[in-house]
């Protein structure tokens, strides 16, 4: 667009929203954003189209939601030893607890302290960690199982995420049977979403049952959570996944996006699914690269069946404290523009973001609330969702 044309357009907005005609009401309401008039102002999108596969259906079982039991808890602690930008593993949190106190501890302090009973003595590593760490008891972990069916019914698992506390998610993982799909070796691979404490930290849960699986991590993981693979008893294929697309089996690939995140933690890789004659789904653990950055992405890298974004799964990463401010009304608003036919979300979407989807009239699958999980506006511990599957 030409600077004459940009000037006159600025030009005739403000001459509308001063003169309060309809028009000028609405763009001094931010409507225009949300409007078709706003495409003539975007430079056109160039597609990459990157072919994926298909399958037939992908299921998805919620392990474990509750990442944390009492947000005033973990946000004391946080403000305690520093805030957000403080390296996690100085805070002080099981399992790396060494009794030091709030934000006085390091990786190596305390995984020394329970290293010799790492991964099959599991329990005798928690009743260390819950006498020396800061608050064991508020510690839960988001962790869920990805059943792909494929084009000949054949069916593939894989685990997003192992949680954080070991007897947490120890009692979701036979909860769900998890620990004999690990033992007798049907899922095939566990992608780690982030190296955050609620997602990563539960990782020795997964190698108590299956110290062989392959492991798919983002690029950027720290030194200490590099070493605590190790410590934890890995013994099969560590795959450090670069920014970018990165195809798994047909109709499944990673996509690792290169941004950094609270608690000195870097990157995070989510999942694109695309499911024959429905779309693509995107499955998150917390979404910290943004839910517009997420569907954006998909839009520009991925071909999918019938160019439709089918749905959505995982923390959306909106109002995880509940800490609502107005512009977050904007990222819901711009939710709809993306035409989702299911959505399905938990703990770090938020609940009152979870609420205001069920409001706006979106097509959210609602949960169970049990095994602690505290509304049904979302998908709680124990719930599933499909996508091209009823469940």
């Amino acid at each position: 667009m030409s600077e004459e044309k940009a000037k006159i357009s600025r030009r005739d907005f403000f001459k509308g929203a001063a003169m309060g005609v309809l028009g000028g009401a609405a763009l001094g309401m931010g409507l225009f954003s949300y409007s078709p008039w706003r495409k003539d102002y975007l430079p056109k999108v160039g597609r990459k189209l990157t072919d994926i596969g298909t399958c037939k259906s992908v299921k998805v079982t919620n392990i474990s939601e509750t990442s944390w039991f009492e947000n005033s808890v973990l946000m004391g602690d946080i403000k305690g030893a520093g805030g957000l930008l403080v390296n996690q593993y100085s805070y002080n949190w099981p399992p790396f607890g060494d009794g030091t106190g709030l934000g006085k501890g390091t990786y190596e302090s305390g995984v020394g302290r329970i290293r010799r009973f790492l991964p099959n003595n599991l329990e005798e590593a928690w009743a260390v960690a819950e006498k020396l760490a800061v608050h064991p008891e508020n510690a839960g972990g988001f962790a869920c199982l990805i059943e792909l069916e494929e084009l000949d019914g054949r069916t593939r698992k894989f685990l997003l995420d192992s949680g954080w506390s070991y007897k947490w998610m120890d009692e979701c993982f036979k909860r769900e049977g998890i620990d004999r799909m690990l033992m007798n070796r049907e899922i095939e691979a566990i992608i780690i979403s982030h190296e955050h404490f609620d997602h990563f930290w539960g990782i020795p849960v997964t190698y108590k049952y299956d110290p062989a699986i392959t492991t798919y991590i983002p690029e950027g993981f720290y030194p200490e959570g590099l070493q605590y693979l190790k410590d934890a008893g890995h013994k099969g294929e560590l795959i450090k996944v670069k920014p970018g697309l990165n195809p798994i089996i047909s109709g499944l690939a990673t996509f690792v996006f290169a941004v950094p995140i609270i608690c000195r933690v870097y990157g995070e890789q989510s999942i694109y699914v695309n499911v024959k004659d429905h779309g693509l789904v995107s499955i998150t653990g917390c979404c910290h690269q943004g839910i517009i950055q997420f569907a954006e992405t998909a839009f520009k890298e991925v071909k999918y069946e019938k160019d439709q974004l089918f749905g959505i799964y995982g923390g959306l990463h909106i109002s995880p404290f509940e800490d609502w401010d107005p512009k977050y009304d904007d990222l819901v608003l711009s939710l709809g523009k993306y035409g989702f036919q299911k959505i399905g979300c938990n703990h770090c979407t938020g609940l009152l973001c979870a609420k205001k989807f069920v409001e706006g009239g979106y097509p959210v699958v609602k949960g169970t609330a049990r095994f602690r999980t505290k509304e049904t506006n979302y998908l709680g511990n124990g719930d599933k969702i499909g996508f091209g599957i009823e469940v």
